[in-house]
């Protein structure tokens, strides 16, 4: 759930939509990582200024701890090519 909301917010927001790619690795039973892969010219806004739009974005995702119990791991990568 929080893994699919994070791509269609990310295709919104990049310049390269087509780029987009999550992937989440589930740590174990209580915690996950999601990685969001984007264009490196894409990263910047993702991140945002001072870090502003990927601690939204956490906190966004940090509601969903409350309806299945997972704890998440944003992290924002450039596209290897």
């Amino acid at each position: 759930m929080a893994d699919a909301f994070l791509g269609t917010f990310a295709k919104l927001l990049v310049s390269h939509p087509e780029e987009v790619r999550v992937e989440r690795v589930d740590i174990d039973d209580t915690f996950a990582e999601i990685i969001i892969y984007a264009n490196k010219n894409d990263t910047g806004k993702l991140i945002g200024k001072d870090g502003k739009m990927i601690n939204s974005l956490k906190t966004v995702i940090a509601g969903c701890k409350a309806k299945n119990g997972m704890s998440y791991r944003i992290t924002v990568k450039a596209n290897d090519e």
